[in-house]
């Protein structure tokens, strides 16, 4: 297995607001952004520039595809010049003492069209949220000669295993199809506090996004008939693989793929994923960070993506990845005799 990355290079200067352009740009279209809607094509494009504006700008005219007024659903074709009005772009000031991370990405797969890798717990696949480089600036900045490369999907922070990166857009767009219309199979190895009991377990729970009073991204069952008129349907199929009186070892198959769909499903439930910091058993997370010498430390969440079965996007051949269990896993199971239906 290759990876990529082991080093970190110097951060940017100090950044002020600046003007992008005092006059108006032409961009043409090339294949990396060919079938992009022109507003995700600018949003990405103007980076720092408030959505708000650019749909104020596309709606005013400033912004043309070749010399014609558009809306912000027109796609792209390959040649079209775009004509970029002057805009001011605000840039939050970047310390200079600042280090650009880059992890080490254990390869799974790679071609022309894709990049799929061992992604390790507790890096983010993007920036945001107080964090400054996710996995995709990371392989950007790593491979500055690519053209094109986007996330096909995501995972959190702390989960660990496959991720697919497209390096084509007719790539992503294909894979995302896929994924719209369930030809994909992801699955997931997950450890849950307590004794599972059916051997497989469909479970279709909606789900409900909602913030802290901190501020902070959480989900929940829609339990009430007003919650679930606005929920998102949620379906996961769990499987046994192993269970002890305490602890179980669960093959989680998603049918859907909701923001925190296996953690909630799981903790309404009540067999929360071990190492859970947001759904979990923080007592028994606390127990876990600790050594008292039985063997079982756990210092992340236990779920990882394990397999992901697609159709290459364009040579149209089944293709089957998969990605071993982290060593620190793998030795929670040993230690808890949950490690014999592994390979």
């Amino acid at each position: 297995m290759k990876s990529i990355g082991n080093s970190k290079v110097p951060g940017k200067e100090k950044i002020l607001p600046s003007i992008i352009s005092e006059h108006a740009a032409i961009k043409q279209v090339d294949e990396t952004a060919e079938g992009q809607r022109v507003d995700n094509f600018l949003i990405k494009l103007l980076k720092g520039v408030p959505r708000r504006h650019i749909y104020q700008l596309l709606r005013s005219g400033q912004v043309r595809v070749n010399s014609r007024r558009i809306d912000a659903s027109y796609r792209l074709q390959s040649g079209d010049k775009v004509r970029i009005p002057p805009v001011i772009r605000p840039v939050k000031p970047v310390s200079t003492h600042e280090t650009f991370r880059t992890d080490r990405f254990d390869i799974l797969y790679q071609d022309d069209e894709l990049l799929v890798i061992n992604k390790p717990a507790g890096v983010a696949v993007h920036g945001g949220s107080g964090i400054s480089h996710g996995v995709i600036e990371q392989l950007r900045r790593q491979h500055p000669d690519w053209k094109f490369l986007e996330l096909v999907h995501r995972l959190d922070r702390e989960t660990s295993g496959i991720l697919l990166l497209a390096r084509k857009r007719q790539a992503l767009l294909d894979l995302h199809r896929q994924i719209r219309e369930g030809a994909v199979e992801k699955h997931y190895l997950t450890l849950v506090r307590g004794k599972w009991k059916n051997q497989v377990q469909n479970v279709r729970l909606p789900l409900n996004k909602y913030l802290t009073a901190e501020g902070e991204r959480r989900v929940a069952v829609a339990t009430d008939r007003g919650d679930q008129d606005r929920a998102q349907p949620a379906h996961t199929l769990f499987t046994l693989q192993k269970n002890r009186e305490e602890f179980s070892l669960l093959d989680a198959e998603l049918k859907t793929g909701r923001t925190h769909q296996i953690r909630v499903h799981l903790a309404h439930l009540g067999y929360p994923i071990v190492g859970d910091d947001k759904y979990g058993d923080f007592t028994l997370n606390k127990r876990l960070q600790k050594d008292d010498g039985s063997g079982l430390v756990l210092k992340r969440m236990f779920l990882h993506a394990s397999t992901f079965t697609c159709t290459h996007p364009v040579t149209g051949s089944p293709l089957r990845l998969e990605a071993p269990l982290p060593d620190e896993l793998r030795v929670i199971l040993r230690n808890l005799d949950l490690d014999t239906c592994l390979p």
